[in-house]
């Protein structure tokens, strides 16, 4: 029951009455869902309804309120994002902690020891809590030894515990599967480790010692009384036992024929002198794998006169007949070596032959020698002469690899595609009829090739058209393994040009050829270009005058010369009398172009042969762009 406390008396018991009216004692509820999360609200009334006296804060709020800072002008301050969380087997990845431990093992079938102190590593995994005691293997010791537990977490007791690296310390004796490990060292990172953690180390403890070893290594101490000799082979065996000497040698057969440069392997068995001669074989160097170039024996320095002539080859070496053996001493780094005949040179050695001998002989330091031979120059290729068939380019690839490929072309076409030079020219030729001919010469500046056009001329008697395809044009005197072509710069008005015994001066050239050379200036020199300026200067005519060439002769050199072709074989086509009338219906403007569509119309209506060779590169040569075509010039090949 609820008891209500009157105003003015203290809260002690009887001053207090209960409301016998009250029937209601249920609390308001105060948990409830939000957005499908169970979350806790404050209650809003009291036991039984009643309405609370004030409003009450939660601990929460109230924690808020104690702690909150003053509002900065630009809002609230922005928390530092929490740390980023590592994981365990991230942060202790590869780190171990290491223990020194020793057991004792009862020994009940021996007279001589009773127990045996077995010496142990204990490590510790902290990225995984795991465990693992490994127990150091002794030369010699007829007790099998290693890894005695496997790494695994160990059981602290029935209970189910695992040891942790609390539970690890100096001084401390740990019981695992019914053996008992005493501790009594650790690593310094173990201790730092700890250290670290708040856990105060033990003191260090000495290694326990197994009571039957150090009784054999006495009995081994004490003196004994053996006979001097001169030279104790068991002795020089058990010292040097496992101890080999390695040279690396070389041995120069280049002198004889078919001869070689061999590598070899020396090695040298300090036990026993002996030598071996392994030979070094390298990824297919064609030669047999045979090991061993000489088995290992004594090899002998100095031998008996009378033994010279004996037939060794079949008969083994005794002692009576080697005056001297090789020894360590002979093996010297970048000295020669003798041995049945072969003189190997020794260039190197491993770190252990030179530790032996700064110790042994007080040699610092064996140099290593470099045997490697310097690479001969390149034999420079020599090209045959010139036979004058094709072009140079093209012959010489056929030197270069027996399948030719084309040569390679220069980045120049790319920028100077479908750039022409034209030149007019008169051939300079004794004979009278040769006075009158009249030759274009085109320079392609994308390839510098060179193609020569003779213009008709009526009544001359001469075949006129293609005198001379497209070809690179060597200059006179130009040697034939390095020939010098013609250039842009070799031409200009007034220049004489050789080509193949025939002697050409130029006359003449266009406006394009003069804007090229004005934007190309250090192609030409200033003579060059000073005399197409005042050439063309001096061919200005009225502009009326120039419209009527144009529409006579575009400029293309090898125009005359289709329109001649066209005409002979066209000379009895029905339409050539109508060709130009219909041109001119469509040409309302008399501006000497129609449309391609058109022109091609034209032709269609009249069986003008458009799919002829000659006629198509007659319209090309009279197209202008891509949507119009002079008619003029097409209409003078159904001329007579």
């Amino acid at each position: 029951m609820v008891s209500k406390p009157v105003h003015g008396l203290p809260f002690f018991p009887g001053t207090s009455f209960e409301d016998p009216t009250k029937t209601a004692f249920h609390r308001s509820q105060t948990l409830g869902y939000r957005n499908g999360y169970a979350v806790a609200r404050r209650p809003t009334v009291g036991i039984g309804g009643d309405r609370l006296p004030v409003n009450q804060l939660s601990e929460a709020e109230l924690d808020e309120l104690a702690n909150k800072a003053p509002f900065l002008m630009y809002g609230q301050p922005k928390k530092a994002p929490p740390a980023q969380f590592i994981p365990a087997h991230v942060t202790f990845d590869k780190k171990v902690l290491k223990f020194d431990a020793y057991f004792q093992e009862d020994v009940p079938l021996s007279t001589e020891e009773h127990y045996r102190i077995r010496q142990v590593n204990i490590y510790y995994y902290l990225e995984d809590d795991s465990m693992s005691v490994v127990e150091p293997i002794v030369e010699n010791s007829g007790i099998s030894q290693g890894k005695l537990i496997k790494r695994h977490r160990l059981s602290k007791n029935n209970v189910g515990d695992h040891y942790h690296w609390k539970d690890l310390n100096r001084g401390i004796n740990i019981t695992v599967y019914g053996k008992t490990f005493h501790i009594v060292d650790c690593d310094q990172f173990t201790q730092n480790f700890l250290e670290s953690q708040g856990i105060e180390l033990n003191p260090p403890e000495k290694m326990a010692l197994d009571p039957y070893t150090e009784l054999r290594k006495q009995k081994y101490h004490l003196p004994k009384y053996v006979t001097p000799s001169d030279f104790d082979q068991l002795k020089q065996f058990l010292t040097f036992d496992k101890q080999v000497l390695r040279f690396y040698a070389i041995w120069d057969d280049t002198d004889s024929m078919f001869g070689e440069c061999w590598k070899y392997i020396i090695h040298y068995y300090l036990m026993d002198d002996t030598v071996e001669i392994r030979e070094v074989h390298e990824r297919n160097d064609g030669r047999d794998p045979f090991p061993l170039l000489m088995n290992r024996q004594r090899m002998p320095k100095v031998l008996v006169e009378n033994t010279k002539n004996f037939p060794s080859c079949v008969l083994e070496i005794s002692e009576k007949e080697v005056l001297e053996w090789y020894t360590a001493k002979d093996f010297i780094v970048g000295k020669p070596l003798t041995i049945h005949g072969r003189t190997f040179f020794i260039y190197d050695c491993d770190q252990f032959t030179r530790q032996y001998y700064k110790e042994k002989f007080g040699i610092p330091d064996l140099p290593r020698i470099d045997i490697s031979k310097p690479e001969p120059p390149p034999v420079k290729q020599e090209l045959p002469p010139y036979n004058g068939y094709g072009q140079i380019e093209d012959s010489v690839q056929n030197c270069y690899s027996l399948i030719p490929k084309p040569p390679k072309k220069d980045i120049k076409m790319l920028v100077n595609d479908n750039k022409v030079l034209r030149y007019l020219a008169a051939l300079d030729s004794a004979m009278p009829v040769d006075k009158d001919r009249r030759f274009i010469i085109s320079y392609f500046l994308a390839t510098d090739m060179i193609s020569i056009f003779e213009r008709p001329a009526r009544n001359s008697g001469i075949i006129a058209g293609k005198f001379l395809g497209r070809t690179r044009v060597v200059k006179p005197h130009s040697p034939a393994d390095n020939p010098i072509y013609y250039s842009p710069g070799d031409f200009f008005i007034g220049a004489e040009i050789q080509v193949f015994g025939h002697r050409f001066i130029i006359l003449d050239t266009d406006e394009y050829v003069l804007r090229h050379m004005e934007s190309n200036p250090d192609q030409y020199s200033p003579e060059a270009l000073s005399s197409v300026q005042n050439r063309v200067q001096k061919q200005e005519v009225p502009a009326t005058e120039l419209e009527k060439q144009d529409k006579a002769d575009p400029g293309e050199p090898e125009l005359e010369a289709l329109i001649d072709t066209i005409q002979k074989q066209l000379k009895d086509h029905p339409c050539k009398d109508s060709i130009y009338e219909a041109f001119q219906t469509y040409d309302k403007e008399a501006s000497g172009y129609v449309d391609r569509e058109a022109f091609f119309k034209i032709c269609d209506s009249l069986n003008v042969p458009v799919d002829d060779s000659a006629v198509k590169e007659l319209i090309r040569l009279c197209s202008h762009g891509e949507d119009r075509i002079s008619y003029y010039n097409f209409v003078r090949a159904f001329s007579n």
